[in-house]
């Protein structure tokens, strides 16, 4: 696109296609994008549309039909499934609706998961999750159980979580679908300066076109691919 190397973006979709079977008819075709560090992207669309498998794509939890998937450079194709492991443990975060925070462990351990994952030793570790948790806010939760608190301080935690290895690129899927207004709106800033603060790239996937619009820009998919967001006048 552009003319701009492969490796100069964090993320790059490339002809993207996926079908459920292969007798029918595709949830998404052609779908082309390209996104950078400190990009934060929004992808609305109906329910049904494939936004959630757009981001499994993206993941590489699940391989397209056609067309390419690029992480930093990569194309997750060419990877077995290890590799695509590590790949996404090391540079990819993820937000969901259902928060997935373990209620019997602390707010520290469960923010400090992917560094155990990635084998991040201490002091280092405990030092990266103590910044994490300032940074969204709940330092002082540091020693309470997930199951104690809010849930806007749990949505907090998940947060932290994504964020806590550097991930060059955030997935967020309709991350304020079980919050209150005020919570929400709370939670996508956090989201959004927090993807600036890490110089990573960012999508949000979600039916609110309020929710989009703290995005830098707003696409929308359909069978098509990924188009622009036209507000109705």
């Amino acid at each position: 696109m552009d003319g701009i190397p492969a490796a100069a973006a964090v993320v790059r979709l490339e002809n993207l296609s996926k079908r459920y079977a292969p007798d029918r008819p595709a949830i998404f075709e052609r779908i082309e994008l390209e996104l950078r560090a400190g990009e934060y992207l929004a992808v609305m669309g109906e329910s049904g549309v494939g936004k959630s498998t757009l981001l499994n794509l993206l993941a590489g939890l699940d391989q397209p039909d056609s067309g390419r998937v690029l992480l930093e450079g990569v194309d997750l194709a060419t990877l077995d499934d290890d590799a695509v492991t590590l790949l996404r443990r090391r540079a990819v975060g993820f937000v969901f609706q259902a928060f997935h925070v373990l209620p019997y462990l602390s707010v520290e351990q469960n923010v400090a998961l992917p560094l155990d994952l990635l084998h991040v030793r201490e002091p280092e570790r405990s030092r990266r999750t103590l910044e994490m948790l300032a940074a969204v806010g709940i330092d002082s939760l540091a020693k309470r159980y997930a199951r104690e608190l809010s849930g806007g301080e749990v949505q907090r935690i998940a947060i932290a979580r994504a964020l806590v290895h550097r991930p060059r690129l955030l997935l967020a899927d309709e991350p304020t679908g079980n919050l209150d207004s005020r919570s929400a709106a709370q939670t996508l800033e956090l989201l959004r300066t927090q993807i600036k603060a890490n110089a990573g790239a960012g999508i949000l996937i979600t039916h609110s076109r309020t929710a989009a619009e703290t995005a830098d820009r707003i696409l929308v998919l359909d069978v098509g691919g990924l188009q622009p967001f036209k507000p109705q006048r």
